[in-house]
């Protein structure tokens, strides 16, 4: 009796059968240490041959740190907002510039910049591989937000080719 009203559940859609382990996991792709480590000393030269100190911190695409570095003049208060705009680039997969404008006071999305650890200040960029998502940079220290962008091309551009194969 069991085994036929399971049969009829099942017939009616209503329980399935064993799944499989892939309907239950799912893979994701994420940029190693060493990959960090070079796109982050990557951007602190780019910024220091533009004569700025700044810090620098690449995560995972998890918005976990992976790399930080801090040039030794740069301010206190960079690494925590480097660390923050990265983050934040990674969280919402976007640049911290474009989330900047995107989340001014006066637009929908304002009260993003409310959420614990996000920061929409220029300076921090998604870093992808194949169209997805697998760390993101972020560069507090230059004056304003497109030399910290620059910089973080830069740390980008490092480890783009690698990312691409």
């Amino acid at each position: 009796m069991r085994g036929l009203l399971l049969g009829a559940v099942c017939a009616l859609g209503l329980v399935s059968l064993p799944a499989q382990a892939q309907d239950y996991t799912f893979s994701t792709t994420s940029l190693t240490p060493e990959a960090a480590v070079i796109a982050a000393q990557a951007a602190l030269e780019s910024c220091r041959d533009s004569g700025y100190q700044v810090a620098v911190a690449v995560t995972d695409r998890h918005g976990v740190p992976l790399a930080l570095v801090r040039d030794r003049f740069a301010g206190p208060h960079s690494p925590e907002t480097a660390t923050r705009k990265a983050y934040t680039a990674a969280s919402f997969n976007m640049d911290t510039t474009a989330l900047g404008l995107e989340t001014q006071a006066d637009k929908a999305a304002s009260g993003i910049r409310h959420v614990t650890g996000v920061l929409a200040l220029g300076g921090g960029m998604p870093i992808q591989a194949a169209g997805s998502l697998v760390g993101a940079i972020g560069v507090s220290g230059a004056p304003g937000a497109e030399a910290d962008d620059g910089c973080a091309q830069a740390g980008i551009d490092s480890i783009q080719d690698e990312l691409d194969f």
